[in-house]
């Protein structure tokens, strides 16, 4: 009974809901792994307390070795310490290591149990409306519709990458490699290729990948670009498609996939009780999720260069699945049934974002008016085209924060036909606290009486 309440404990501690940060232990702020190591090494009884759990954890009939004493005291001690609720940057200087750690502790206590494990990586706290500040030019629907209808918006990243030092020399070398054929039957070296890819997604500002990954396309030319982004020929496809679940165990094997992996389920699962399908109406923080799988054997991409469809997807099938096929469906429908992935490329590819409730006083002023006109939208909403008059558009949401726009033509583009605040029949786009004020007569008489006052003494 002792060891299964001590599994119990250590189940919970590892369940995705219980691993959320400081709440858990709301006096002490989470720190990175490699650094609560460190914090943990330089204690005495909490090394030698982690040294006893992982040898608890690494024995094969765990629920035996959890009803040892010392493993139920160590578990005590480290519950303490900053081990716990440690977590990782992507794309950080020791990320490797720091995930080894992570799941030192983690990975035994969840290993082939979970569907959704919970993520090593920090909350994501940075919004799409953040990239579309930095980003020299936007994609998707400009102010012309006739303009933008012509466009080619994956061409145009491509081309605004190559004006990027960086951007242009990891894309250069991960197109090289991926195109490098090795032998008549080898037509590349598939980790060389996902190696090169890591590095462009990791070392990339999000302004530049994103747009090369979910430019909005009109057109079926334009569509196959955009496929086309990480080579798939070599990085993606393979002469068969393997099981779903038997590429997301050899993905499990491995800690950077891994994370990768729930990572994405974290940010991009499914969630009916918010606007846009997605956990905390976070279109970026799953984009970012996405982007991260690149480069591992769960590599994602668009399954066919239709303009109008966007289906995403692993290089794996149900197939073969036996009594496991409702979990491999499942599994798959997360990339190509998934309402929030699918939105958050389409809020990218037009260049929008939620108006989220406002953090900062600086916000209060410009959308406090538009709540009182949004009327409340459906909570089975899955589309981003459809999310109408509750959007931000990128010139409103740069211009209500006093930044200096462009006057380019790509970074005008206002996206009129997602925002209700446009004067018909042109491109202006009014402002919530704009035009006649209901405060305006009333204020002119206060004035108009402390004239006649004075006037009558």
């Amino acid at each position: 009974q002792l060891g299964a309440e001590a599994f119990c404990t250590l189940r919970s501690l590892a369940s995705p809901s219980s691993l959320q940060g400081p709440e858990l232990h709301g006096w002490r702020p989470p720190v990175d792994c490699v650094r609560a190591n460190e914090l943990c090494a330089a204690e005495s009884n909490c090394s030698s307390r982690y040294r006893t759990l992982r040898q608890c954890l690494a024995g094969r009939d765990r629920n035996t070795m959890l009803a040892n004493k010392e493993c139920q005291a160590a578990l005590e001690v480290l519950q303490e310490s900053p081990l716990y609720d440690c977590r990782c940057k992507r794309g950080m200087k020791k990320e490797l290591q720091c995930l080894q750690i992570y799941w030192s502790i983690h990975l035994g206590l969840t290993e082939g149990e979970e569907f959704y494990e919970a993520s090593p990586y920090e909350p994501v706290t940075s919004r799409l409306s953040d990239i579309f500040r930095l980003a020299s030019i936007f994609s998707g629907t400009g102010a012309d519709p006739v303009v933008s209808a012509k466009s080619n918006h994956c061409l145009d990243a491509a081309k605004a990458c190559n004006l990027n030092d960086n951007c242009k020399k990891l894309r250069s070398s991960y197109i090289s490699i991926c195109n490098r054929e090795i032998s008549p039957t080898e037509r590349c070296n598939r980790r060389k290729c996902h190696k090169a890819l890591r590095q462009f997604f990791d070392r990339v500002p999000s302004e530049y990948t994103y747009r090369m990954l979910f430019c909005s396309c009109q057109d079926q030319a334009c569509a196959e670009r955009r496929r086309q982004t990480i080579l798939p020929s070599c990085s993606y496809e393979d002469k068969e498609k393997p099981n779903c679940l038997d590429l997301r165990g050899v993905c499990r094997t491995d800690h950077l996939c891994r994370s990768r992996l729930a990572d994405f389920h974290a940010n991009c699962r499914a969630s009916y009780q918010t606007v846009t399908s997605c956990p905390a109406d976070n279109y970026q923080a799953c984009l970012g999720s996405y982007a991260g799988m690149i480069g591992f054997d769960m590599t994602p991409n668009y399954v066919d260069s239709s303009p109008t469809g966007i289906v995403v997807s692993p290089w794996c099938s149900c197939r073969g699945s036996g009594n496991m096929e409702e979990e491999c469906e499942k599994f798959l429908r997360d990339f190509t049934e998934n309402p929030c992935l699918r939105n958050a490329i389409q809020a990218f590819g037009n260049g929008t974002d939620v108006n989220v409730s406002p953090k900062g006083p600086s916000f209060q002023a410009t959308q406090a008016p538009r709540v009182e006109k949004t009327p409340s939208l459906p909570d089975d909403l899955s589309d981003s085209t459809s999310l109408g008059t509750s959007v931000i558009t990128t010139c409103t949401s740069v211009q209500e924060q006093g930044l200096k726009v462009n006057n380019s033509k790509e970074l005008s583009m206002c996206f009129t036909e997602l925002t209700t605040n446009i004067i018909p029949g042109s491109n202006k786009v009014i402002k919530p606290n704009s035009g006649p004020s209901r405060a305006r007569p009333s204020a002119a008489l206060t004035v108009l009486s402390v004239l006649m006052l004075k006037l009558a003494l």
